[in-house]
C-alpha cells in the first residue's frame, strides 16, 4: 500500500505547468525527467525493492495506492477511540487536495468537501517560513516558535495582518481560501514566492538563514500565525456543521501547529478531539495501510477505548542488551549497569537536579516528529540558564527555540491550564498563574534576546514568552520507565516535570540506535547517557583519537 496516487499527482503537475505556461519552463525541465525516470514507475521500484529483501510471488501481491488525504484521514480516525468522527485534514498539497473534510464511521471513511491546489493553508504558511529564513517542509515549527516574540498589540503586527489579508489570501466564511498567485511561485517555480513583491509589500527584506532576527521578523511570524489560526478555526466550524459529529480527528502537516490546536480545544466546537501524533507525511504510510485493511479488505474495526491505537507512538525499533554490548565493545565505551529501575530513576533524577543534562534512550523509538521520553534529552526546567545552554551547547541551534515540558499526567493541572491530556505534545497550555513571575515595565519594548532571558515563571526553561508551553502529559500506563524518572525527580524537588527535547543536534534526525545515541552524546556537552540499563558518564569516556570510528556502520546482530 502506498500513501499517494502518483499518476494523479503527475496529472496535477502537467495541468499546472500548462495553465501557467510559458512560466515555469525551468522548473518543468527539472521536474519532468525525475518523473519519467522514477516516479511514474513507482510500482516497479516498489517491486524491485521488495525483491531485494526476499523473494516473493509477484502474482499474489497486489499493490494499492491510497489518495494522499485519505491516507492522512485514515491515520487519525482508525487509531482513535471514536466509533464515528469528523475528519479534518490540512496540509500543503497531496495530489490535488490541500484540505479535506470527511466523515469516519465504523470501518469506512467518506470524503465530503475538498479544497484544491494552488490554494493551500500549508503552502501559505510555508511561504512565510521561506521568507523568514527557515527551510520549507522542516522549518515551519521554527516559525511557530518565533511567533510569540511578536508584539500582539503592536501596530506593526496589525499592519502585517491587514496586508496579508488584503493582498495574499482571501479567507472565505467556511474557511476555504484563495491565494493570489501573483505573489507566489511554488506552482511552477523553484522558490515559494516572488521575493521582490513580498519585500515591497512588507517593506522588509527576505531574511537569510544566518541573519539576525529583528522585531519585524517576529511580528510577521505572529501575523501569519494568527491568520492561520483564523483559517483553521473557520475550517473546524465548517467541519462540525457538515458532519454533525461531536468528535474530531485531525491530520496533515498543519495539525502539528500546536497553537492552532489549542484554539480548537478552547472553542469547544467538538466535545472530543484526537490528533494523529505523526500528522505529517510519515503518518500517511500508517493511514494507507489502515485504509487498505478496513476499506479495501473490508476488515471490521473495533475502536480503541482506554488508550488509542498509537500506544504512545512507541512503534519504532528497540535494542537488546546484546546489541548494546556490541556497541560498547566497538566504541570502547565505559559504562555501569543498573538493572534496578527504581535505583536508576533516583540516581538520574538526582543528577538532573544538580544541573546535569541527560541523554535518555529507552525501549522502542517514537514514531513521528516528537521525542516522547524514549529518545529524549532531559534537564531541569527550574534552571534559568538551561534553555540557553541546551540550545547553544547541546542542540547547536537558534537560541530563541523553546523547549517542552514532560509532566506527570496526574499533576499537570498544578502547573498548566491544560485541556484534557496531551500525551503527544500536540497543543500548548498556559503556565498556571500562580507559577508565573511579574514582567518588568516596558517589557514589550525590549529586544527579542532581552525578552528571552527574563525569568517568567517557576519553570523558566519551558515557559515561552506568552507564558505557554508545549506540554507532554506522561502516564504510568503509556511509559512507566519515563514516568518513574519524573516521579523520582518530583520526590526530590517537588517539581513533577522535566525538560524534554529530541535526542539529536540541529540538522540531524533523532537518534535511532545505541551507536547514534553514543555518538551524539560524545559530540555534544551532554553529561550523562542512559541506554536502557546502561549508564555512561562523559568524564569516564575514552578520548577516541581514532575519528574513523564515527563513520563505522554498525549492523544489527
Amino acid at each position: 500500500m502506498f500513501y499517494d496516487k502518483p499518476l494523479l499527482k503527475f496529472e496535477r503537475l502537467l495541468q499546472t505547468y500548462y495553465s501557467f505556461a510559458p512560466k515555469g519552463l525551468v522548473s518543468f525541465l527539472k521536474a519532468i525527467p525525475v518523473w519519467l525516470n522514477e516516479k511514474l514507475f513507482l510500482k516497479k521500484l516498489i517491486r524491485d525493492g521488495l525483491s531485494e529483501v526476499e523473494s516473493y510471488d509477484r502474482r499474489s501481491l497486489k499493490l494499492l495506492f491510497s489518495s494522499h488525504h485519505l491516507s492522512h484521514g485514515a491515520s487519525a480516525f482508525y487509531p482513535s477511540t471514536f466509533d464515528e468522527a469528523a475528519i479534518l485534514t490540512i496540509d500543503g498539497v497531496g495530489e490535488w487536495t490541500t484540505a479535506s473534510i470527511a466523515k469516519g464511521n465504523g470501518r469506512t471513511i467518506t470524503t465530503i468537501k475538498e479544497m484544491e491546489f494552488p490554494h493551500s493553508v500549508g503552502l501559505l504558511y510555508s511561504a512565510f517560513t521561506y521568507f523568514l529564513g527557515f527551510k520549507v517542509n522542516s522549518g515551519e515549527y521554527k516559525l511557530m516558535g518565533l511567533a510569540p516574540y511578536g508584539n500582539p498589540t503592536g501596530e506593526t503586527t496589525a499592519r502585517y495582518i491587514e496586508l496579508i489579508k488584503a493582498n495574499l489570501v482571501d479567507i472565505k466564511p467556511d474557511g476555504s481560501i484563495w491565494l493570489d498567485q501573483r505573489y507566489f511561485n511554488y506552482a511552477t517555480g523553484l522558490h515559494m514566492i516572488h521575493q521582490n513583491k513580498w519585500e515591497k509589500l512588507f517593506n522588509l527584506q527576505k531574511r537569510l538563514p544566518d541573519d539576525e532576527i529583528s522585531q519585524s521578523h517576529c511580528d510577521l511570524a505572529l501575523a501569519i500565525q494568527l491568520v492561520t489560526e483564523e483559517i483553521v478555526a473557520k475550517l473546524t466550524k465548517t467541519t462540525q456543521e457538515v458532519t454533525g459529529s461531536k468528535n474530531l480527528c485531525l491530520a496533515g502537516g498543519v495539525a502539528l501547529n500546536c497553537v492552532a490546536n489549542r484554539k480548537i480545544l478552547q472553542s469547544e466546537i467538538f466535545e472530543n478531539v484526537y490528533i494523529q501524533p505523526a500528522s505529517g507525511d510519515a503518518g500517511g504510510s500508517l493511514g494507507a495501510a489502515l485504509a487498505a485493511y478496513h476499506m479495501y479488505f473490508e476488515k471490521e474495526r473495533t475502536p480503541f477505548r482506554e488508550i488509542d491505537g498509537m500506544h504512545g507512538s512507541y512503534l519504532g525499533p528497540d535494542f537488546s542488551e546484546k546489541e548494546i554490548m556490541s556497541m560498547n565493545k566497538k566504541t570502547k565505551a565505559n559504562f555501569s549497569n543498573q538493572h534496578d529501575s527504581e535505583v536508576l530513576s533516583k540516581d538520574i533524577a538526582r543528577e538532573i537536579a544538580e544541573g546535569k543534562i541527560v541523554g535518555w534512550f529507552q525501549g522502542r523509538m517514537e514514531f513521528g516528529p516528537r521525542a516522547l521520553g524514549n529518545r529524549s534529552i532531559l534537564a531541569d526546567p527550574r534552571n534559568e540558564e538551561m534553555q540557553r545552554k541546551l540550545n547553544l551547547k547541546i542542540k547547536y541551534r537558534e537560541g530563541f527555540r523553546p523547549f517542552a515540558p514532560s509532566v506527570l499526567e496526574e499533576k499537570a493541572s498544578a502547573y498548566f491550564d491544560i485541556i484534557g491530556n496531551s500525551p503527544y505534545m500536540l497543543h500548548v497550555s498556559p503556565v498556571s498563574k500562580d507559577k508565573r513571575k511579574t514582567l518588568p515595565q516596558a517589557y514589550d519594548t525590549l529586544t527579542l534576546w532581552d525578552k528571552l532571558y527574563i525569568t517568567r515563571s517557576d519553570i523558566p526553561a519551558v515557559t515561552h514568552l506568552d507564558f505557554s508551553a508545549r506540554v507532554q502529559t506522561v502516564s504510568k500506563e503509556s511509559n512507566e520507565r519515563f514516568w518513574n524518572l519524573i516521579s523520582a525527580f518530583d520526590q526530590l524537588t517537588n517539581c513533577p516535570l522535566l525538560i524534554n527535547t529530541s535526542f539529536n543536534v540541529r540538522g540531524e534526525p533523532i537518534v535511532a540506535t545505541p551507536f547514534d545515541a553514543y555518538r551524539c552524546f560524545m559530540s555534544t556537552e551532554m553529561d550523562i547517557l542512559v541506554i536502557n540499563d546502561f549508564v555512561y558518564h562523559k568524564t569516564e569516556q575514552p578520548n577516541h583519537e581514532d575519528k574513523s570510528i564515527w563513520t563505522t556502520k554498525f549492523e544489527r546482530d
